[in-house]
């Protein structure tokens, strides 16, 4: 591979394929840092940030939700959004063996599965939001409708008020 190429993530490939635009953004960073610092870092508005979190539900089942930097959940609305009892975030450690990415490199297209996937309803409220683009360092412009289709998400109130 020669030094000039750029790097792709799964997340890129995919949305590549799907022929959907998309801008990436990079910062500095050898280790996880918070969605807050990431947005301030790149001179974006927090509430178009979006950071993706994965649950457990009663069930079993994972569940990814997608919401403002911010914000957060409020797991009530988020297991009515996915008909589960209840859900709970999944612990640290398990991030990469569920979805095949790195706290803080997290996103929610090209997990290793497709989990069923929410994103937050306020992301409408823009023509573009930012997400992790599956790496640290590197983010993701793009419209929230392409990120809906790419991640086959749906849209709910899922933040603590």
């Amino acid at each position: 591979m020669s030094k000039d190429k750029k790097i792709k993530t799964n997340a890129m490939r995919i949305l590549d394929s799907m022929g959907i635009d998309y801008e990436v953004k990079t910062y500095e960073c050898d280790e996880f840092v918070d969605g807050l610092s990431v947005a301030e870092k790149l001179g974006q508005n927090p509430e178009q940030c979006f950071k993706t979190l994965v649950t457990q539900g009663k069930s079993g089942e994972y569940f990814v939700f997608v919401l403002p930097v911010a914000c957060e959940l409020d797991f009530k609305k988020c297991a009515a959004a996915v008909g589960e009892k209840s859900v709970e975030m999944i612990h640290v450690k398990d991030i990469n063996k569920v979805t095949g990415y790195i706290r803080g490199g997290t996103t929610s297209i090209g997990m290793k599965k497709q989990y069923p996937t929410v994103v937050h309803s306020s992301a409408l409220d823009f023509d573009k939001i930012m997400i992790s683009a599956g790496k640290i360092g590197m983010q993701l412009v793009i419209a929230p409708n392409d990120l809906l289709k790419a991640a086959n998400a749906k849209t709910e109130y899922i933040i603590r008020d």
